[in-house]
C-alpha cells in the first residue's frame, strides 16, 4: 500500500470490531513513558506499517539504522500490511498486534485505553504537537501521527496553463469552467475519479471545513444535516456530480486504475484528481520514472473562499500507538518519539510536520504565497460522527455512496441529485436522534 490510505481511518473511531471477545484489550490501561536514558533502553520491537513500498525498498531499514545511533540496544523489525484495516482487525482479537501499530478505524475512540498505552497528557503534548485531540481520551493521548495531511487537488500545471487557466479557481463554477477549457483545448482527461479503486472517492468527505473555513465542521456533522443547503459536503458532492454529469471525467469510471493514474497525470494525460498532500511525492516520483517534469505536479485548494481567502483543513495521518500488551513499551515509545521528531519522515514525504513550531514544506509555498488559511478541525465530536455514520449506514468514510453519486451523474443509476442527497440527510438525522436517545 504505497498510498496514504484514508484520512478517515486515521481521525476517528468506528464501532469496535464485531465478535471481539475482549481478550486483546485490558481494563487496567497502561502508560508508555518516554525514556530518560537512550543507552539503557532495550528490547526487540515490531512496528506495523501500511508503507509496503518503504519496507520493500529498504527505506524503513535506513530509518531503523539511524534510530539505532541513539537507541543501540533496540532492534526494530517492520511488518507491512497490504490490507491494513482488514488484517489488523483480526490480529486485535489477540494480544499479538505488534509493539507499535497504526490506530485503526475499527477501534472505538473511548476504547483506546484498552488497546493502547498512553503517551502522556493532552495538555502537555499539545504544547509540542499538533492534532493531539484526535487520539485523546480522558485527558490522555494514545497516538501520534508523524505527519499532517491536507486535502486538495493534485494537478498538472502544464496542462492547466495550456488550457489558459493560470489562477486557482475561487468558486466551483470557475473550477468547472477550467475543466471545460482543459477538455476543449488539450487532449487530457480533465478530471479522474479513480472510481474503481473506490477509496479516492472517500477523500471528498474532506472538503468538510474547507468550504466555509469552519473549525467546528465536524461538530456540525454530529448536530445537523451534512447535506443541508450550502453545507460543505453538499457543495463538494455537487461539484463531483457536476464534473461527471458534464462529461469532464473519464469515459468509463469502472475501468479506472489508481497506479496507472499517477504516470498518466504526471505526463499530462490526466489533468486533475482530488486527493491530498500525501500524494504529491508519489506523483512527482511517477513523473521522474515516466521522463516527465516533476515540477509540473501542482496542488490547489478546494475552489471556495471565505472573506476572499482560501481555506484548507490540516489533520493527522495514521496515528502510531503502543500496544498496551507490549513487553517493551519504553522501546516502542522511543521509536514513536524519534520517528516523529527526528527521522525526517515528514520532509521525505513533503508533508506537514506534526511539530507546532515547524515550517510548512517547500512544496506548499504556493499556499503560503496565496495566503491559504490552514485550520485544524475540532475533533471533540469525531467519535459521535463515526457512530452516526456507522449506524445510519450512510458511509461518509466509505466509498459506496459516492460511487452511487457518480453512477447517478453518468446515468447508470436513476434519480435526481436533490432526492439522493435528501435521502442521505434523512437517514443521518434520524440516526442522530436515535443516538441521542
Amino acid at each position: 500500500m504505497n498510498r496514504r490510505t484514508l484520512l478517515a481511518v486515521v481521525t476517528g473511531a468506528a464501532l469496535l470490531l464485531p465478535g471481539c471477545t475482549g481478550t486483546a484489550g485490558t481494563s487496567k490501561g497502561a502508560d508508555a513513558k518516554a525514556p530518560t536514558d537512550p543507552a539503557q533502553v532495550s528490547g526487540d520491537i515490531t512496528v506495523l506499517t501500511v508503507r509496503t513500498d518503504l519496507v520493500q525498498d529498504g527505506t524503513m531499514k535506513k530509518y531503523a539504522a539511524e534510530f539505532n545511533k541513539t537507541y543501540p540496544k533496540v532492534k526494530v523489525e517492520f511488518q507491512a500490511l497490504t490490507n491494513y484495516e482488514a488484517e489488523i482487525k483480526i490480529r486485535m482479537n489477540t494480544e499479538d498486534y505488534g509493539d507499535v501499530l497504526l490506530i485503526p478505524a475499527v477501534i472505538k475512540k473511548d476504547d483506546y485505553p484498552k488497546f493502547f498505552a498512553s503517551l502522556g497528557t493532552e495538555a502537555e503534548r499539545a504544547k509540542k504537537y499538533r492534532f493531539t485531540d484526535f487520539s485523546a481520551v480522558g485527558g490522555k493521548v494514545y497516538g501520534q501521527s508523524p505527519v499532517g495531511v491536507m486535502p486538495g487537488f493534485v494537478y498538472n500545471k502544464r496542462v492547466w496553463r495550456e488550457a489558459g487557466v493560470t489562477e486557482w479557481p475561487t468558486t466551483t463554477a470557475e473550477f468547472l469552467a477550467a475543466l471545460k477549457a482543459i477538455k476543449t483545448k488539450t487532449d487530457a482527461t480533465p478530471y479522474y475519479t479513480n472510481f474503481a479503486a473506490q477509496w479516492p472517492l472517500t477523500s471528498w468527505t474532506y472538503v468538510n471545513g474547507s468550504v466555509h473555513c469552519d473549525p467546528q465542521a465536524t461538530t456540525k456533522l454530529a448536530e445537523g444535516d451534512p447535506w443541508a443547503q450550502d453545507s460543505d459536503l453538499r457543495v463538494g458532492d455537487r461539484l463531483l456530480y457536476d464534473i461527471v454529469k458534464q462529461g469532464l471525467a473519464e469515459k468509463d469510471p469502472t475501468t479506472t486504475n489508481w497506479e496507472l493514474s499517477k504516470p498518466q497525470l504526471a505526463k499530462g494525460e490526466i489533468a486533475t484528481q482530488w486527493l491530498g498532500t500525501w500524494a504529491i511525492v508519489q506523483f512527482q516520483d511517477a513523473a521522474r520514472k515516466a521522463g516527465a517534469d516533476p515540477d509540473d505536479i501542482g496542488f490547489m485548494p478546494f475552489p471556495a473562499q471565505t472573506d476572499g481567502t482560501f481555506c484548507s483543513t490540516v489533520g493527522p495521518d495514521y496515528n502510531q500507538a503502543v500496544n498496551v500488551h507490549s513487553k517493551h513499551k519504553e522501546a516502542a515509545r522511543a521509536w514513536i518519539d524519534w520517528f516523529t521528531d527526528k527521522s525526517g519522515y515528514d520532509r521525505d514525504n513533503l508533508a506537514v510536520s506534526p511539530l507546532q513550531n515547524a515550517a510548512m514544506p517547500q512544496v506548499l509555498k504556493p499556499y503560503e504565497d496565496a495566503g491559504v488559511k490552514l485550520i485544524e478541525l475540532d475533533d471533540a465530536a469525531g467519535a459521535e460522527v463515526k457512530l452516526i455514520d456507522d449506524e445510519s449506514e450512510v458511509g461518509i468514510y466509505k466509498p459506496d455512496y459516492r460511487q452511487d453519486l457518480v453512477d447517478l451523474a453518468r446515468g447508470a443509476k436513476k434519480g435526481s441529485l436533490d432526492d439522493f442527497l435528501a435521502g442521505l440527510g434523512e437517514k443521518w438525522t434520524k440516526t442522530q436522534q436515535n443516538v441521542a436517545d
